[in-house]
């Protein structure tokens, strides 16, 4: 909230500042637009009354300069209005209604958009900044100037960060660079974005930037000589060439500087010791002309060409990049770009406004950034919480890409380290969902291989796959994380419904009950009562351990649910054992402590949130787990009961050449699969190792230690059960 202040203060600044604004608008809006926007800062100037910002000047002199840069990038009158009244929802009595009724509903929908959610009870800051992040990003989906009013306002906030407390500078302007700067980047607003990364710079790190400026003014006239010297060679160059064409030494941004002294651990001399220079031509066709022509002024360095004009950036971004070594072997970084080009990476999707004769031309920035806010869309409906949107979006913000081909020859832009079920996901989501496998250039590979730009990747799918969530270790985009995640979510939903319905069912049959038989009021009546809104979702409770069945079935079947049945009245089911198939999914599992397989006696127990863990009878946690008398029951395995079941055996083998290499290849003789190797202790004659293979059941298992135990490498081997 503003805060108030004395009342001497004088409004000299913010008539100047209306003024300014004034003779901008009037440079390409029409009078009945300029008048729109005075009256806006009329009615913006009575709901900040008395209010005045940290710095001593009226509130309204904030929203008038967000518009005044709004005005610079030609918004149109509808933009400059919400950029005028951005602030007067959460700060004022002013209603979104109001808003609309006195302007117009675009008007209302703009300001709302950049308004943050007001009364977030018992959230941390990250999380209430994650909502607003959030929401901002669901406005911006149906309105792309609410991202630009945003931009403008957190830049005059961090040009005016001068009066604030050192620890709350710190934090906005770590918010400025993790979310703003990079949203600014990923629409192309570089002039935006190096603004705002180097206001953050110098709040966070004040000794720092002033000593890094001082010296980078020092280093830029030492080598003034140095720069006039190779731009009046390349200008001579292209003074040969049959179209026109310009050159300009390029200014290095301070916190680029400082980002890529900390990456390299370099001093700043190594960092200034490349020159930079940008040549601007009139069309494509001169770029890779010009490209050819400095190529033979000075030789280019291998590897260090990148053509951004066949295969732009993410956000739109076009040009020819090129390193060649200039006189007494100094490096020298080219950028070779059309005027055009030039005005797009500066401005992005301002240009929109910025340039509206070239309409044409700027569409290709609006589907760009339309196309990616379709993503985060996507993304947001599935993350859990603000928080996880927030990882996803800064993932997502931070690219740096790779591009490969589908079979069919589209060309697919991944962030560099993608693997092929980022992929995958990036082709469709149900490809994802459904991969199993995939080659590159005809090659099976595995689902982890990070992919190489200029690859051919196919993707083998199954009918009935699912997602891993191992996953979640190696993919880096926000998108797949986001789908595996939901499709997870999706899946334990379903299998903890089904887990839940048999649980409820056993118990019911034990008193000659049948689920059919339970009256919908009755249901109804015990929903209610548990504050759960379908039954479903009670089923769903049940699977996760999150309910006990055997005291819901009591409730179910008592004359009055009303009764409070007590879980820790020591009651307990006396009905049959559940049946476990194998085949039950995330709800059921198997304890890693004694890794139990079909054959095994065995006892459940209920995890709360996470279903069934299945333990052996004799397992060293039975006892604690016998003490929770409500958090057990029992389970017996089904007689046809499926799947590759994770044990371990220690063995003890010879320490010689192809020891390891003989056990692995007879376990997997005997179509077992090994999922980890321990080398628990050894010396120069034994080692001993722990080994996790998969097996069907006690008779498959014992088939396996038979075997190995007829290997004349092998002294002992047994099975670990604890």
């Amino acid at each position: 909230m503003p805060k108030i202040a004395p009342l001497n203060t004088v409004d000299s600044l913010e008539t100047q500042l209306v003024a300014r604004l004034c003779n901008t608008l009037a440079s390409y809006l029409d009078e009945e637009h300029v008048a729109q926007c005075v009256r806006a800062y009329e009615f913006g100037a009575a709901a900040h009354t008395g209010q005045f910002r940290k710095s001593g000047e009226p509130y309204i002199c904030h929203p008038i300069a967000v518009a005044i840069s709004l005005a610079e990038m030609r918004m149109d009158a509808d933009g400059i209005t919400a950029a005028i009244l951005h602030d007067v929802i959460e700060d004022t009595g002013v209603s979104k209604q109001e808003l609309a009724t006195q302007f117009n509903k675009e008007v209302a929908e703009l300001v709302d958009g950049v308004t943050k959610l007001s009364k977030i009870d018992n959230k941390s800051h990250a999380e209430a900044q994650g909502e607003n992040v959030r929401k901002m990003f669901l406005a911006m989906a149906k309105d792309l100037r609410v991202i630009i009013v945003k931009l403008a306002d957190r830049l005059h906030n961090m040009e005016t960060l001068g009066v604030m407390l050192p620890p709350k500078k710190r934090r906005i302007a770590r918010e400025t660079l993790d979310i703003y700067a990079p949203i600014a980047n990923r629409l192309g607003m570089n002039t935006m974005r190096h603004k705002l990364e180097g206001l953050s710079f110098e709040a966070m790190y004040p000794f720092r930037y002033a000593v890094l400026s001082s010296n980078i003014k020092k280093a830029r006239g030492n080598r003034s000589k140095m720069i006039d010297t190779i731009e009046n060679t390349i200008r001579a160059r292209l003074q040969e060439a049959p179209f026109p064409c310009d050159v300009a030494g390029r200014e290095k941004n301070i916190y680029s500087i400082y980002k890529k002294m900390v990456k390299k651990k370099i001093p700043l001399a190594d960092v200034f010791d490349v020159y930079a220079f940008r040549i601007y031509c009139d069309d494509v066709d001169a770029c890779y002309r010009v490209l050819g022509m400095m190529h033979n002024l000075y030789k280019p360095i291998p590897g260090r060409f990148k053509d951004y004009i066949a295969l732009p950036k993410e956000n739109g971004y076009q040009s020819l990049h090129s390193v060649l070594i200039g006189p007494y072997g100094v490096p020298i970084e080219v950028q070779i770009r059309t005027h055009e080009m030039h005005r797009m990476s500066e401005s992005g999707i301002a240009a929109h406004w910025l340039y509206k004769a070239d309409a044409d031309k700027t569409r290709n920035f609006q589907a760009l950034a339309n196309e990616w806010l379709k993503d985060l869309l996507e993304i947001q409906k599935s993350a859990g919480d603000s928080l996880e949107f927030i990882d996803n979006l800064k993932v997502d913000l931070f690219p740096q890409e790779v591009f490969v081909f589908t079979p069919n020859g589209s060309i697919i832009k991944l962030p560099r380290g993608s693997t092929i079920v980022d992929f995958a996901y990036a082709v469709h989501t149900d490809l994802g969902n459904a991969c199993v496998s995939a080659r590159i250039d005809k090659q099976l590979i595995p689902l982890q291989t990070q992919l190489e730009s200029g690859v051919t990747v196919e993707i083998i799918t199954a009918e009935h796959a699912r997602p891993n969530p191992l996953w979640l270790n190696y993919v880096i985009t926000a998108r797949a994380r986001s789908a595996i995640r939901n499709r997870l979510k999706h899946i334990e939903g379903e299998e903890a419904l089904g887990l839940g319905r048999r649980l409820l069912e056993n118990e019911l049959a034990a008193m000659n009950i049948q689920l059919t038989q339970i009256g919908e009021e009755k249901i109804a009546s015990l929903l209610k009562i548990m504050g759960i809104k379908t039954f479903n979702r009670l089923l769903e409770d049940i699977g996760l351990g999150n309910k006990m069945p055997f005291l819901v079935a009591k409730q179910l079947t008592q004359d009055d649910v009303h009764t409070h049945v007590k879980l820790d009245d020591g009651a307990k089911s006396q009905n049959r054992p559940l049946m476990i198939k194998g085949t039950e999914g995330m709800v059921v599992t198997m304890a890693k402590c004694c890794r139990p397989i079909p054959g095994d006696t065995i006892i459940g127990f209920f995890n709360p949130g996470k279903g069934i863990v299945v333990h052996q009878h004799d397992c060293h946690n039975h006892a604690l787990i016998k003490k929770k008398q409500n958090n057990w029951l029992d389970v017996e395995w089904e007689q046809d009961a499926k799947g590759d079941f994770a044990t371990e055996i220690r063995i003890e083998i010879l320490n010689q050449r192809g020891s390891l290499a003989t056990i692995a290849s007879t376990i997997s003789a005997l179509d077992s699969n090994i999922e980890n190797v321990t080398v628990v202790d050894q010396d120069a004659r034994v080692s001993v190792d722990s080994i996790i293979l998969t097996a069907r059941n006690r008779v498959h298992l014992a088939q396996i230690i038979r075997r190995l135990k007829e290997l004349s490498i092998v002294l002992k081997i047994t099975r670990v059960k604890g």
